[in-house]
This record gives structure tokens, C-alpha cells and sequence, in this order.
């Protein structure tokens, strides 16, 4: 077993949030609980009553009563709470002190925060929301965004909430094909849009890309300009964000039923369309409460940093942090210009808690700097990763370099449920590598291709109970065709997650990459992410990506594509030594076939390296038909692929 690198502190459990439920559950339920285990088992023998659980403790108001807790549909038709009526914006604006600060808003490069109280935000939420009435959007109606991570967004999307409109949002990351191809679905009426965002040191201009929108979404009545990088005219024919908030009105909330669509994100949509994942305000509020409230353990007075873009499911996640009375910090910009900037704002706002990608930190690492000489760190107790997994020398780089006593806890859900399925909690201690556990209310496993659980075994990760959660529906998708082919095709009632994981004896959890893009090289499965721990340490190398494709007559090709770091090239030695550290480090099963240089890793918009649609092209597939060039950060680092698989295949 790995080494134990943190372990709580008993005062800390005992003034933990998470304990302070056990409490309360331990009077309500007759029995013990003394760990987050007992809790856990307790949450999956009756997972109706841990619902209801959740909705008694966070004292959920529901306007019309709930009259079934669960219906007896198997995933994905399942309901929950039926009959109960409530607001999610309601719920979010309803704790915090009226003085106490709500957001806490930065820009890259530096200046003075920005605070915005509950009780201005909660002024501004019904003034948008009037706005959003008189204009003639009604319960049901779409409102598309294109926002950086700024108090519009968050404004935006509890204003059409209150509505009980649906919210969507497109990073201005995004170009317009990407944005087109996402909010077009949707046929949204109004458009929420930015003249630009702060990347890197550069103020980058979207005013073009915005007037694409509105040429190609028809279905537009009105515009609303968001002047923010740029001192210019509102564009003609648009309505200045100024003017939303010019009407004092009286906060309103649509009470809607509690599968009622929310909010739609987009899967990364590497291949095809992207699916639009629709979720409720019933199943939001109630992920958000407990991820927020007893994982995150978010109190009134605490503030929660998120590294994130409006694209990503970290952003809504993180705004579920209001539901607690705790505020969020929006910082605009990159990580990383200047080097170690996170750190910087993480302590200028005095964050509790952090939640960034694991490549943030390896990127921090790889610049030399260290928050902990720099900075006062000393608020911040808990650091959630997500996005990928950590590798372990991002543990040891965290603990060294940002405090020693920090709680790390990696945590693996993400787009498909605004939350979390596996992650730590205040119990569990921080090994290098291994995720806490499973999260109470989340009956996962790892199944052999038999549909058998399996234990300390590479598995398929499997939900066998539903979650308030899941999606509501797929948009555009009413007979839950997409919906069942995406997540139910193998198990029927089974949400097979699509990735290949550990389940550990002690309860833990290793993460070990996409299954659909799991390596299996002489009837072994090896994980991608186990090959970029090894290598994206070394000092000669930036990114690498890893792909195996299939061969007739079962054979099969294994390719490591290469990225050397600057002042460095692909040599025979530089090979030598990777054969090496992956035969010694790993095994001799993950030794590749052939070690390519390469110009550039593609990923999605939200990070994620493109395997599975470089998998396609080695497979003989055409670009058009592999990946949606739209939803890429580097196309012609695709199109180098797309080259060199035509080239290969043509040897072949």
C-alpha cells in the first residue's frame, strides 16, 4: 500500500462540517456513525432515505410537497421527489448574510478584488431576472451565454433560473463553431455575450465571434452586450448589460417542478455533435448541498477559489458554495502569467478552499515556484483536483510547496453529474495516487467485462443506483435514445461511466484513464495516465500522449507520441531512456512499439487530451469523422495526426 502522506487531525474531523452531520444523523437514524465509512454503507443500503436526509438537514424549502421519494423507473427514466416544487436560485440566495460577501471577483494581472455582497447580488439577480420577463422569456425558454468566469455569468445564470428559464454557457475560449454547435441546439432566445477575456498577459477580442452568433443563431430576439475587456459602443442592436441592471424589482422565483431543466452542459463533443446534458433544479440543489456543504465543508464566512472557465462543470459546481452562505472567487485569466498566479490569488482572497485541475498544478510545479515562500497560505485547509488525475509527485510537490498540512483530495465525477462520484473526505488519509473513496450516495464499482464487481482489479466504473444528479434527460432526446446508447448500452439500468478504474481493498480508488481509450496490450489493461506519471516528470519532456490501436490478426501497436520540452529533441538516447523508465517504473507491457515526436498534444476545450480521436484516425478513420475540430484547442496540432496516420496507414 502507499505511504501515507497526510492524516487528519481528530480536532479537525470533530469540527468538521462532514461530523457535524454524523451528529445530527446519529440522533435522527437511533445508530452510530462513527466514520465516514459507516456512513457511506449506511447511504447505499436506503438511498432514498439518505435523500431525504440531505433535504431535512439542509432545511430544503419545497413549495409544493414531495409525494414519492424515488419512482420505480430504472436509470435513465428514474424521478425524484415528484410532486415537489422549488427554486434553485431561490435556495442559493437564501443564506448568506446581506454584508457578508457572495463573490469576490479578480482579473489577470493583478488590482484589487472585487467584492459583491449577498445582498447586491441578490439585487442584481432580480433585476436581470425582471429584465429577462419584460423581454418575454418564460419558464421552459433558452438563455445562451458566451462569458468569461465574471460576476455576469453567475448573475446570468441564477437570474434565468428565477425565471425558470434554462441556462448555457460557452466559454469565449470557445471559437464560433464550437459556440454554434452547442447553443444552435438549443434555439435560445436571448444571448448573454462578452466583447472579450484576459489570456496570458492579452486582452483577446471576441467582438467577431459574437456577431457570428448572431447571424447563426435564428432564434435570437435579443443581445445583451457585455462591455468588458473593451472601452467601445455596444454593438447595434444589442441591449448594454447596464440596462438589465437598471430596475430595481422584487426578487421572484418560478416555482418549477424538481426535474424542471436547469441548466444544459456539453460533453467536450470530440466526436459529432456535443451532447447537451440537461439538469434539474431539484437533483442541482441537492448535489450541491452535499458536495458542497459536507465535502468541500463550506461554511458561512469561507470562500471557495475555483480555477475554472464557464465551459467546464467545475464552474457550476462551484456555484453551489452560495447555498452554504460561503462566497466564490471568480479570477479572469490564465493560471500560470505570471508563473504561480493561482497561488497569488488563492492568497490575496483568502481562499478555505481550492478547487483547479490536476494539470494546473504540474504545470505550477514545472515553473520552479513555491506558494509557500511566496504567499500566506495559511486559510487555505483543503485542495480538490479534478480533471484528471494527480500524479503522485503533484501530492509531494502540494505538501512540500504550498502548506504540509493540507488536505489533497482528488476527486473524479465531473460534466455528467455537476459533481462528484469518488473523492476524500475528512476521515480518509492522503496517499500519493489514491482517491478517498466512493461519496455518500454513490453506489459505484468496477466490473469485469462480465458485469462482475471486482476488487483490486482494473474494472469498468459502474453507478448500479441512480443519483438525483444524472441528467434530467439528453436535450433533443426525448426517448432517451442518445441518453441510453451513451450510458447504458452495456448494463441496461447500469450507468457504465467510461472509465477504467481500481475499487481498492482499504476502500480507496485509482483512477486510470478513459476505458474507451484504455490500452489492453497482451490481454493486460494498462491506464494512459499511469504512462503520463512516469514520463511528464522528466525534465525532457512537455506532454506526451499514448494510443494502441488494434491490428488484424489480433495484433496491436502501441504508439507513445512525444513532446519534447524546450531546448530538447527526440534522440536515440531520449528513446533509451524512456524505454527505460517505463520498463523499470511500470513494466515491460508498457514499452511502445514506436516512440514518435510530436509538435503538440491536442485536448478539448475543457483539457482532455484527444486519445480517442487519434485512436480513430490510427484506425484508418477520416479527420471529419474522428473529431469535431470545433471542440479542439490546437486543430492543426490535429491535423498532424491526421497526416501521420494517413501516412502510416499507407504504409501499412
Amino acid at each position: 500500500m502507499d505511504p501515507v502522506l497526510w492524516s487528519p487531525r481528530p480536532d479537525r474531523i470533530e469540527h468538521s462540517a462532514l461530523r457535524a452531520h454524523l451528529d445530527w444523523l446519529e440522533e435522527r437514524e437511533g445508530r452510530p456513525f462513527p466514520d465516514h465509512d459507516a456512513f457511506h454503507a449506511w447511504s447505499i443500503e436506503d438511498v432514498d432515505r439518505f435523500w431525504v436526509a440531505v433535504v431535512e438537514y439542509f432545511e430544503v424549502e419545497f413549495s409544493a410537497p414531495w409525494t414519492q421519494v424515488r419512482t420505480a423507473e430504472e436509470m435513465p427514466r428514474t424521478r425524484w421527489f415528484t410532486g415537489a416544487r422549488l427554486n434553485w436560485a431561490q435556495r442559493a440566495l437564501s443564506t448568506g448574510a446581506d454584508d457578508a460577501p457572495a463573490l469576490v471577483c479578480v482579473q489577470e494581472g493583478g488590482g484589487a478584488a472585487r467584492e459583491i455582497t449577498f445582498a447586491e447580488l441578490r439585487r442584481s439577480v432580480a433585476a436581470v431576472a425582471g429584465w429577462l420577463r419584460r423581454a418575454g422569456v418564460r419558464p421552459g425558454d433558452r438563455v445562451g451565454a458566451y462569458l468569461p468566469n465574471t460576476e455576469h455569468a453567475v448573475i446570468g445564470a441564477l437570474a434565468a433560473a428565477a425565471v425558470g428559464a434554462v441556462w448555457a454557457c460557452c466559454s469565449p475560449d470557445f471559437g464560433a463553431d464550437g459556440t454554434i454547435g452547442r447553443l444552435a441546439q438549443l434555439e435560445p432566445t436571448v444571448l448573454i455575450a462578452a466583447d472579450g477575456y484576459h489570456w496570458n498577459g492579452k486582452e483577446i477580442d471576441r467582438g467577431d465571434v459574437v456577431a457570428q452568433l448572431r447571424e447563426n443563431l435564428p432564434t435570437l430576439r435579443h443581445v445583451v452586450h457585455v462591455p468588458y475587456v473593451f472601452d467601445r459602443p455596444d454593438p447595434e442592436g444589442s441591449t448594454p448589460w447596464s440596462e438589465l441592471l437598471a430596475v430595481d424589482e422584487a426578487p421572484q422565483f418560478e416555482q418549477v417542478e424538481f426535474s424542471h431543466p436547469l441548466w444544459v452542459l456539453f460533453t467536450s463533443g470530440t466526436t459529432g455533435l456535443p451532447k447537451g446534458l440537461v439538469h434539474g433544479h431539484g437533483g442541482i440543489t441537492c448535489e450541491g448541498l452535499k458536495w458542497a456543504g459536507l465535502y468541500a465543508g463550506m461554511r458561512p464566512g469561507e470562500r471557495m477559489f475555483a480555477f475554472t472557465s464557464t465551459g467546464w462543470a467545475l464552474w457550476n459546481m462551484q456555484v453551489n458554495t452560495l447555498m452554504h452562505g460561503a462566497a466564490i472567487v471568480l479570477y479572469e485569466g490564465s493560471p500560470g502569467h505570471p508563473a504561480g498566479a493561482v497561488w497569488e490569488v488563492a492568497a490575496r482572497t483568502r481562499a478555505d478552499v481550492m478547487l483547479l485541475g490536476a494539470a494546473v498544478i504540474t504545470a505550477s510545479a514545472n515553473t520552479g515556484v513555491s506558494p509557500r515562500r511566496d504567499h500566506d497560505l495559511s486559510r487555505l485547509r483543503h485542495v480538490m483536483v479534478s480533471g484528471s488525475a494527480l500524479p503522485p509527485a503533484g501530492y509531494h510537490w502540494v505538501l512540500e510547496h504550498v502548506s504540509p498540512d493540507l488536505r489533497i483530495d482528488s476527486t473524479s465525477g465531473g460534466t455528467d453529474i455537476s459533481g462528484a462520484f469518488v473523492g476524500a473526505n475528512e476521515y480518509t488519509p492522503v496517499r500519493a495516487g489514491r482517491i478517498g473513496g466512493s461519496l455518500a450516495g454513490v453506489d459505484c464499482a468496477a466490473w469485469d467485462e462480465d458485469g462482475r464487481p471486482v476488487v483490486d482489479e482494473v474494472g469498468d466504473l459502474v453507478i448500479t443506483q441512480p443519483m438525483p444528479s444524472m441528467p434530467v434527460q439528453l436535450w433533443n432526446d426525448p426517448d432517451f435514445t442518445r441518453y441510453t446508447e451513451s450510458y447504458f448500452d452495456t448494463w441496461p439500468g447500469v450507468w457504465r461511466h467510461g472509465d477504467w478504474v481500481t475499487m481498492h481493498a482499504d476502500g480507496s480508488v485509482s483512477i486510470h484513464g478513459r476505458s474507451d481509450s484504455t490500452l489492453n496490450r497482451q490481454g493486460v489493461r494498462l491506464g494512459s495516465s499511469d504512462f503520463y506519471d512516469v514520463l511528464e516528470t522528466m525534465p525532457e519532456i512537455a506532454e506526451t500522449l499514448v494510443v494502441g490501436v488494434d491490428l488484424p490478426d489480433d495484433g496491436y501497436w502501441l504508439g507513445l507520441f512525444v513532446v519534447p520540452a524546450d531546448g530538447h529533441v527526440l534522440d536515440d538516447d531520449l528513446r533509451k531512456t524512456i524505454v527505460t523508465t517505463l520498463r523499470t517504473r511500470l513494466t515491460a507491457r508498457h514499452v511502445p512499439d514506436e516512440i514518435v515526436q510530436a509538435p503538440a498534444v491536442p485536448h478539448t476545450l475543457s483539457g482532455k487530451r484527444l486519445e480517442v480521436p487519434i485512436k480513430k484516425l490510427l484506425s484508418g478513420r477520416p479527420l471529419e469523422k474522428a473529431a469535431n475540430i470545433a471542440s479542439v484547442d490546437d486543430p492543426d496540432a490535429l491535423r498532424w495526426y491526421a497526416r501521420f496516420a494517413q501516412e502510416r496507414n499507407g504504409d501499412a
